[in-house]
């Protein structure tokens, strides 16, 4: 019998934990499909989706029996040995993807570190230790270690930290032109997010991404795509990349892989992959086996057609009411994004103001994110039903007419 737990409350954040976040003034403790309860019974609406994590929403039964039958199981063996459910997820992965090849890790900065280091390893081996220099784009956002924060495109989260890794280098998004006068013989990768997700739900145009592809191909160098958030059916295909019909070189994912387990992965090809040999990179908890077998079981839900064609359906729902409380209040006039990721792109009357209309949704008991000053970001379960959707709509329109008329 486990002990009592000692009660905690909001204020006890500021007391015990490093000030890294500044979260809502509520605590949520149960969640079921896309309804969250708060410490004193409040339902709430959830169009967060743990920022494009819960990707069947808040304990689906099929996640939590995957997750309780290998707890009974083996939690952990580390990678002196393999396991079922590590080669069932990576066979399941490569058979629905480019890739030949699964590197399973914890998290969406770590899948892109071993991205950034294959791509160089790959460059340094074949070419030589010249061909080092990294692309990515201006307000790109690839995860918070050191190499990561470097390669993304904000000085906000790289400055202060001391010398920075060199040969990085960064060009506007969606310019094919600047991303033709930077890359050159040194380039060994471009890393490119197909919908850049903190800074705005910005899609790449299709001739983007194409280009990149092409100048990649021109120059020997890899393709990186980092769908972290975009990846695991977020954009009504399994991955963004399908969407285009662009294939990368190496493929980064995390968030909705575990469905709210922390797991990450890098996806690649054979020949990409034999760079790194024994030794050359690792982690202690990757590839761990209660990990794999709920992403195992996210994999075989939403990999379906239904789930799929679900979510684009749903994408064309919220646009719809998105749109209607936009220009009904004058917030927004523009909602862009794919599937169960999307941006309403605030105008100029309320450009910078996001946090007042995430203060105002949760007082109506509703969920929703930031992403900047200037976008309000959604990143619902793709498998939300109609009437939390509605539901969650309603309680959107209330909140806008309440800060309308404030």
């Amino acid at each position: 019998m486990s002990a009592p737990h000692t009660p905690v409350e909001r204020a006890d954040f500021d007391q015990v934990i490093v000030p890294t976040f500044a979260p809502a003034a509520f605590i949520p403790v149960r969640g079921q499909g896309s309804r969250v309860w708060d410490q004193s019974g409040r339902e709430l609406i959830d169009f967060t989706g743990g920022i494009a994590v819960n990707v069947l929403g808040h304990a689906h039964p099929a996640l939590v029996a995957a997750l309780t039958e290998q707890a009974g199981k083996l939690w952990h063996i580390s990678n002196i040995f393999t396991n079922e459910p590590a080669l069932r997820l990576a066979k399941k992965l490569t058979a629905a993807t480019f890739a030949d090849r699964a590197f399973f890790c914890n998290s969406g900065a770590e899948a892109n570190e071993a991205a950034f280091k294959l791509a160089r390893r790959y460059a340094h081996d074949k070419f030589g230790p010249e061909k080092c220099e990294i692309i990515s784009a201006v307000n790109s956002f690839h995860g918070r270690t050191l190499f990561t924060v470097t390669v993304g495109g904000q000085p906000k989260y790289s400055d202060g930290f001391g010398p920075k890794i060199q040969g990085i280098s960064h060009v506007g998004y969606n310019d094919l032109d600047a991303l033709a006068a930077a890359i050159s013989d040194k380039t060994c990768a471009v890393v490119l997010e197909p919908i850049q997700g903190e800074s705005g739900v910005l899609p790449a145009d299709q001739a983007y991404l194409e280009g990149a592809r092409k100048l990649c191909d021109q120059h020997d160098a890899l393709l990186i795509l980092d769908e972290v958030q975009t990846g695991m059916g977020r954009t009504g295909e399994l991955f963004a990349y399908m969407n285009y019909g662009v294939t990368p070189d190496i493929l980064t994912n995390a968030k909705s892989l575990g469905g709210g387990f922390p797991i990450g992965m890098m996806l690649t090809t054979n020949e990409i992959a034999a760079h790194f040999s024994v030794g050359t990179h690792g982690t202690t908890y990757g590839g761990n086996p209660l990990a794999c077998a709920v992403a195992e079981a996210v994999v075989d839900i939403v990999n379906t057609p239904e789930v799929l064609s679900g979510v684009r359906d749903r994408h064309e729902r919220f646009k719809r009411g998105l749109l209607e409380i936009g220009q009904r209040y004058g917030l927004f006039d523009q909602v862009r994004g794919m599937g169960m990721l999307i941006g309403c792109v605030l105008n100029d009357a309320w450009k910078g103001r996001a946090r007042e209309i995430f203060d105002a949704a949760e007082r109506e008991a509703l969920m929703i994110l930031q992403a900047g000053p200037d976008v309000i970001r959604l990143a619902p379960s793709l498998i939300i039903e109609e009437a939390d959707i509605a539901e969650g709509l309603t309680r959107f329109d209330r909140a806008a007419a309440k800060l309308t008329q404030a």
